[in-house]
C-alpha cells in the first residue's frame, strides 16, 4: 500500500519545495541574496547561475553587494541584472556591483501578494492532483487483486491526511510570504 502512495508523496514534497524556490524570487522590501538565484549570466559563451560567477552579499537591509570573481564578467553580470524582472538598477565601480533596493509601493505590493496567492493556487493544484493520480493508482492496484478493499481505504484515508498536510504548508508559506511583502 504505501509503496504505491510513496512516489506521490516525494512529488507532493517537491511541489511544495518548488514554491518556496518561486517565493525566493518574488522581490519583497528586503535585501536577500536569494533574490538572484534564478539569474543567469553571459559566462565563457555558456549561461551560467550568478551565485557561481560572484560573491553575493548583504551589507543593510536595502543594499546588495555583487563581487564577481573574474573582473571582466562585470558588465555581463549588471547586463543580466538588468534583463531581470527585478527592477533594480546596477551601479558597479569596476570592482563591484551596487543594488539599492528600494521600498515597494504599496500598489506593488499588492500585486505581489496577488501573484504569491496565484503560485499558492497552482501549488494547491498540483498536490490534488497528484492525490488524484494516488488514488487512481491504489483503485487500479485493488482492481487487479494487488490490494484488498479494506487497504484500498486505509490507503485513501491516510493520502487524504498527506494531502491536507501539505495543503497547510502551502497555506503557511504563503501566509509568511504575504507578512514579509506587507512589512517590508
Amino acid at each position: 500500500m504505501s509503496d504505491i502512495a510513496a512516489p506521490h508523496t516525494e512529488r507532493m514534497k517537491r511541489s511544495v519545495a518548488n514554491l518556496k524556490d518561486e517565493f525566493n524570487g518574488i522581490r519583497t522590501g528586503r535585501a536577500s541574496a536569494s533574490l538572484f538565484d534564478k539569474i543567469r549570466v553571459e559566462c565563457y559563451g555558456d549561461k551560467t547561475p550568478l551565485a557561481q560567477v560572484a560573491t553575493i552579499s548583504v551589507p543593510e537591509a536595502r543594499l546588495v553587494v555583487i563581487q564577481p570573481w573574474d573582473k571582466a564578467l562585470i558588465s555581463e553580470i549588471e547586463k543580466a541584472l538588468q534583463k531581470s524582472e527585478l527592477g533594480l538598477n546596477p551601479s558597479n565601480d569596476g570592482k563591484v556591483i551596487r543594488l539599492a533596493i528600494p521600498p515597494l509601493t504599496e500598489e506593488r505590493r499588492k500585486e505581489l501578494v496577488k501573484q504569491s496567492k496565484t503560485l499558492a493556487e497552482q501549488s494547491r493544484v498540483a498536490i490534488r492532483n497528484i492525490r488524484r493520480d494516488a488514488n487512481e493508482a491504489l483503485k487500479k492496484a485493488q482492481k487487479n487483486g494487488e490490494i484488498t478493499e479494506d487497504e484500498l481505504k486505509t490507503a485513501e484515508t491516510a493520502l487524504q491526511k498527506t494531502t491536507d498536510t501539505f495543503i497547510q504548508d502551502i497555506n503557511k508559506i504563503l501566509e509568511d510570504k504575504e507578512k514579509e511583502i506587507l512589512e517590508g
